[in-house]
């Protein structure tokens, strides 16, 4: 029997690279959460590209940087599958369906989204998103919230979010307070952060500007630098950067972009790409894609390198406790402030409670929810 050379093998490893993500990338509904279930049972279970500790250790390391976890999980099983021409290719192929799929729908809803059909729809599914959002808050916030310096930082974030704080220097601020405290006795090792300086004074522009493709690409190439925590944390950014400081954005396509971002499979991160092609057509579409995605791919090359060091020191660990508390806090403000959008009568409210006690009880999917929503709310316009 003939066997394979090293060659053979690892074009074929890089072809199971590209059909499994490929194939997440148009299947895997349900948001982060289920993405990574997914990814677990597929690579470990079933295909045993990796053992269960080696992703645990991969899955730790996503939570240690920056951007999408998910898909910076796919990146790293990717590398760990098929090496560098594997990370590069997990990442496109988890990304690209869902960036096509919400192109489509992006297009429809330029043309078509302001018909009274349309906007029943949206009546409907925005309610589902904001429960969905305090889910994420609910569940994020059982892990987030360690001790009393977490939950006091979580409170001030808030607090000084809706008093017009910049919502980077919020969250620099809540991860060396964090990383200080808990490393109290490593003072005098107190680690150089500079590096995260020049991405904070990015997100510094304010006031209303026209509308412009390369300050398209830098703000969505410093929410994908500098964004913790989960897909829902994205909403803070969006607000602050295109709602109030460049005032390109409405909150009302604000909350339709993230209702679109959750009814498509793979990245919830596409919803810059609908955002994208709202603001600037195809091109502003794809620009926003490669902004936020790629600090991804190069955070988890560079992590690749030194992912044990990074996972083990106390210092990431601090400054993690900090950042993840007080991206919840954005959260928090954020889905007060679009509630006040979505949630605005009798069968809103009453969509808006149903669906977060369907979720906590019975952990029923989102997609199924959306839809649920949709249909209600296609239902309310033509009755």
């Amino acid at each position: 029997m003939e066997t394979q050379t090293p060659t053979h093998s690892y074009r074929n490893r890089l072809v199971e690279v590209l059909m499994f993500f490929l194939r997440l990338g148009v299947t895997a509904f349900g948001g982060p959460a289920a993405h990574v279930a997914i990814m677990h049972t597929e690579v470990v279970e079933r295909r045993k590209w990796v053992s269960e500790q080696e992703f645990l250790d991969l899955f730790g390391a996503a939570n240690l940087i920056p951007g999408p976890t998910s898909t910076e999980l796919a990146i790293y099983l990717g590398y760990q599958r098929a090496g560098w021409i594997g990370l590069v290719l997990a990442g496109v192929c988890f990304i690209l369906p869902a960036m096509l799929i919400v192109m489509v729908l992006a297009w429809l809803y330029v043309r078509f989204g302001t018909t009274p059909i349309a906007s029943g729809i949206f009546y409907g599914i925005l309610p589902v998103v904001i429960a969905i959002v305090t889910q994420a808050l609910w569940n994020l916030g059982e892990k987030a919230v360690k001790n009393w310096l977490t939950a006091v930082l979580g409170l001030l974030v808030v607090s000084l979010y809706f008093l017009g704080v910049n919502i980077l220097i919020l969250l620099l601020a809540a991860g060396l307070i964090a990383m200080v405290v808990e490393n109290i006795s490593r003072i005098k090792r107190l680690p150089v952060v500079g590096f995260w300086l020049p991405l904070a004074g990015l997100g510094l522009l304010a006031g209303s500007i026209p509308f412009s493709l390369p300050i398209l690409f830098l703000n969505f190439l410093k929410i994908g630098a500098t964004l913790y925590g989960s897909g829902y944390v994205l909403l803070a950014y969006l607000r602050a950067d295109f709602v109030h400081g460049l005032g390109w954005l409405t909150d009302k396509q604000l909350i339709d972009a993230i209702a679109i971002g959750q009814v498509t499979p793979g990245p919830v991160f596409t919803t810059a790409t609908f955002i994208g092609y709202l603001l600037g057509g195809v091109p502003g579409a794809l620009l926003a894609t490669a902004g936020i995605f790629l600090p991804s791919f190069v955070f988890v090359a560079a992590a690749s390198l030194v992912i044990n060091r990074i996972r083990n020191s106390p210092w990431t660990a601090g400054f993690l406790d900090g950042v993840n508390v007080a991206s919840l806090g954005l959260m928090l403000g954020v889905t007060i402030q679009l509630a006040s959008t979505a949630v605005i009568d009798p069968i809103t409210i009453l969509i808006a409670l149903v669906s977060l006690f369907l979720l906590l009880r019975f952990k029923i999917n989102s997609t199924w929810l959306i839809a649920g929503g949709a249909l209600i709310g296609l239902i309310h316009v033509l009755v």
